[in-house]
């Protein structure tokens, strides 16, 4: 048997080593071969080194040589390994990214890992490692709606000047209805959650009936105005409009941003406004309920309190929202609108640019 080269480290070597083995950020295999150098410089052989760290004698003696021979570069760079030559592996690449994002399969909405291996010629993973690499998920789509209001950019302007610029004097609210909102009860029993177990619930469930709520956000405070109607009609939005009239300070200004649809626009509603001039309405463009910032408030709505709740009757819905509404008020959050109207015309205008093509 070759005996094993003998290791004796400079001053600097040792400062090296002494580093890596205790730094935090050094690397798994690093810091194992730092291990084994240091090891064998204090006189150790393959056997015992092997056997303190638990790795196998081969696994010692090969870097024991390599650092004979290279020093620290030996045991900082893996040997080159055998396989597809790199620039068969960047052709391969080219040709995997090329077919994801430009073509589609026969018979197929998109790619599979598996059906474009096939296509190609190529191992699976293969195909897995370039998605990952350039962030390609084609079994993932996110929706879109680009809004076609001739009108768009004026009322983005006006929407987005009250949210960064409020009026003084003035209460700027959010309102919409969030309609057909499900009272739920499951089928079974829920089960809850325990140490190593999710809580459950059925995916099926029995419904038993349906309330509206209307809302409304105040964008300064983050305090919420909510009532649950049976319907939503032009009836229902103008009692709606009354409460806000009762329960909002006489002497303030109101600006209310809605969106367009038809029972906000109603005859009788648009004659309530003219007899009611401290009402301002602003309305969002068309396909742009994200400038709306109450929508954000009715996902916090959704996931803390709807989506897994369980409701065996329209009344006991109401009072779980009007629960709800009560708790968030008391330590209300502001949701802050930053993006600004040029940002957001200039965004629109790029989406439009593409589609356009």
């Amino acid at each position: 048997m070759r005996p094993a080269p003998t290791i004796k480290l400079s001053d600097e070597e040792k400062k090296t080593l002494h580093q890596w083995l205790h730094a935090s950020k050094t690397t798994r295999r690093l810091l194992e071969r730092a291990k084994i150098i240091w090891a064998a410089a204090e006189g150790k052989n393959n056997q015992t080194i092997a056997a303190e760290f638990g790795y196998s004698e081969n696994r010692v003696g090969k870097w024991r040589s390599r650092f004979a021979l290279h020093r620290l570069d030996g045991i900082l760079k893996d040997s080159p390994r055998s396989g597809r030559p790199a620039r068969v592996r960047a052709a391969v690449a080219e040709r995997i990214i090329q077919k994801t994002t430009q073509e589609k399969p026969k018979d197929h909405t998109h790619w599979s890992t598996r059906v474009l291996a096939k296509e190609l010629g190529v191992g699976h993973m293969t195909v897995q490692r370039v998605w990952e690499a350039n962030r390609l998920k084609p079994f993932r789509v996110r929706y879109f709606k680009v809004s076609n209001d001739k009108r768009f950019a004026e009322k983005v302007v006006d929407v987005v000047g009250l949210y960064l610029n409020p009026p003084e004097h003035a209460l700027v609210l959010s309102l919409d209805e969030k309609t057909q909102i499900q009272a739920l009860d499951r089928t079974q029993p829920t089960l809850p959650l325990t140490p190593g177990r999710n809580g459950t619930m059925t995916h099926d469930y029995k419904r038993n009936g349906t309330t509206t709520l209307f809302a409304a956000l105040n964008v300064a405070e983050g305090k919420v105005l909510g009532t649950c109607m049976p319907k939503h009609r032009h009836q229902e939005w103008l009692k709606f409009l009354c409460l806000i009239d009762e329960q909002t300070p006489a002497d303030k200004e109101l600006h209310l941003i809605v969106d367009n649809y038809s029972t906000h626009k109603h005859a009788k509603v648009k004659r309530w406004l003219e007899r009611h001039p401290r009402f301002h309405v602003h309305f969002t463009p068309t396909s742009a309920s994200w400038l709306n910032l109450v929508e954000r408030w009715f996902r916090e709505l959704t996931d803390k309190r709807l989506r897994r709740g369980v409701f065996k009757s329209v009344p006991e819905l109401i009072g779980a929202i009007e629960s709800f509404i009560q708790t968030y008020n008391e330590s209300p959050m502001a949701f802050q609108w930053t993006a600004k109207a040029d940002q957001i015309l200039e965004k629109v205008g790029r989406a439009k640019a593409v589609l356009s093509k």
